[in-house]
């Protein structure tokens, strides 16, 4: 019975839900049939204003063509206009150049006709000349083409003369002017350029912290002293001077190595045969070090650059090398800057001269150790280590021993006898430097037959003018070598003296 009852009871909400179903359902149905209806509401008045704009929108279209049109139109008449003022400018133009043409036309008649009458002249111009020179021929009795030579001769002569004239006056004018220049040139080179003077000496003093080091350096029964000696070969002259120790000799390079071998060895304290070889050992390599470091501060001087280390080293040692108080490499560094001024001057190789300037007397490294002068030293070594023919040729001919063919060698010979030959550049006082001058003239002028004499190049050449009736070649030759002789026996003087004896013949006319 119960069981009959929920079944029913079921049911019963079984059909009240489908009830309610159907009532939704119905009332959705409602609502889409409403929407349905906006929808087609809202679609036709979408439709309508669609259409009123595609109505306005096509009004517009045909306002704006309308107004292109009308734009165009105006545009179009503009053009127009403007086509017809052209077209009629045109017009008046041809009309200008077709009576520019016609005028044209007239005057190449004219032209024409007055280039015909010119023909016509030069044809007849033409015969009267042929008949003229016709006659002047017969006159003269000459051709045109002799006339003409004749005259191209005769102006030819004139030009020679006048250039004869002209260079007769030039000459004039370079020989009075060519002192003064070339002493402007001198004197200013010269003062640009001053290398101070050094003393020369032979003897070096090295100072002693007491007098008993010298007991010391003297060593036991002298031991020590004659190691010195005989390592170095310099002379040690232990006196009575106090604290002081005296080093001799000729050789500079040998005396510098004494000197600062003896002074590491007070500073060492420690002196003993075995020491000193090792001091002067090292004193050789300091030695070896400056001299290559002054010979490179040299070039860098100059500005000059690939030159072999061993020139360089060469160069060095005349830094210890002296003539008359006259340091050797000093010299040499102002003989390289006067060549190099002079050829500014002159406008030649600056670097060739400078080069040559600086390896002039480079041979002087070598003259005490090796045979040879130091010219000829010189010019051997420069070869050795790769210089070129006219730096050679500048060192051989710097002292006259070949002629100087280059411009570069005769201003390294002009600035050799500038640095070297001043008076001051040496220690030689100017009253010792006159004398000497003044003995070489006399010694000259002592001979039979001589008319003057003349010391040049501050001494280093005596030139001897001779009566050509009074010596022949031979005797000149003689005359030369006897005057040589007696100045190595008479006078004491730095280097080499040149003598020349010459025996010269004049012939003068004088063309009125």
């Amino acid at each position: 019975m119960t069981m009959n009852i929920i079944i029913i009871g079921l049911l019963v909400l079984s059909l009240i839900y489908i009830v309610i179903l159907l009532f939704q359902l119905k009332s959705r149905n409602d609502q889409i049939a409403n929407h349905k209806s906006e929808v087609s509401k809202i679609k036709e008045e979408t439709d309508e204003k669609i259409k009123l704009q595609q109505k306005e929108a096509l009004i517009s279209a045909r306002e704006a063509v309308h107004s292109q049109r009308q734009e165009l139109e105006a545009e179009t008449k503009e053009r127009r206009s403007e086509l017809a003022k052209l077209e009629h400018r045109l017009l008046k133009k041809e009309e200008s150049l077709e009576n520019k043409l016609q005028t044209a036309a007239e005057r190449e008649k004219e032209l024409a006709k007055k280039i015909d009458e010119l023909y016509e002249k030069e044809d007849y111009l033409a015969d009267l000349i042929g008949k003229q020179l016709g006659e002047l021929e017969k006159v003269a009795g000459l051709t045109a083409e002799e006339g003409k030579t004749i005259l191209l001769k005769q102006l030819e002569d004139e030009l020679k003369m006048e250039a004869a004239q002209l260079i007769r006056e030039n000459e004039a004018r370079i020989k009075e002017t060519a002192n003064q220049c070339a002493q402007e040139m001198l004197s200013t080179a010269m003062q640009r350029c001053v290398i101070d003077q050094v003393v020369e000496s032979t003897v070096s003093v090295v100072s002693l912290p007491n007098d008993e080091m010298k007991g010391r350096i003297i060593g036991r029964e002298g031991r020590n002293i004659r190691a010195l000696e005989t390592f170095t070969g310099v002379d040690l002259i232990i006196d009575d001077t106090p604290e002081a120790v005296v080093l001799s000799s000729f050789d500079p390079i040998r005396r510098e190595i004494a000197k600062i071998a003896l002074e590491k060895l007070i500073s060492d304290g420690r002196i003993h045969p075995v020491r000193i070889e090792d001091m002067v050992e090292k004193a050789k390599e300091e030695v070896d070090e400056r001299m290559y470091k002054e010979g490179e501060a040299a070039t860098f001087e100059l500005g000059l650059m690939n030159i072999h280390p061993e020139l360089i080293k060469a160069l060095g040692r005349l830094y210890f090398r002296t003539s008359y108080g006259q340091n050797v490499l000093k010299h040499s560094i102002e003989v390289g800057h006067l060549s190099g001024m002079l050829a500014a001057e002159l406008g030649v190789n600056v670097n060739i001269a400078k080069r040559a300037g600086l390896l002039h007397d480079v041979g002087k490294a070598l003259d005490q150790t090796q045979e040879g002068t130091h010219i000829e030293l010189g010019v051997e070594i420069a070869k050795r280590y790769g210089e070129k023919d006219n730096i050679l040729h500048a060192i051989e001919a710097h002292h006259d021993d070949v002629a100087a063919n280059t411009v570069e060698a005769v201003l390294v010979k002009i600035a050799d006898t500038m640095s070297a030959g001043r008076p001051g550049a040496r220690r030689d006082t100017l009253e010792i430097y006159i004398k000497r001058i003044q003995k070489l003239e006399e010694i000259a002028t002592s001979y039979e037959g001589i008319k003057r004499s003349f010391a040049v190049q501050a001494g280093r050449e005596v030139r001897v003018m001779v009566q050509p009736s009074a010596f022949d070649d031979t005797a000149a030759s003689k005359l030369a070598r006897d005057i040589a002789k007696r100045i190595e026996a008479e006078l004491d003087y730095p280097g080499q003296i040149r003598v020349t004896v010459v025996r010269e013949i004049r012939a003068t006319e004088i063309a009125k």
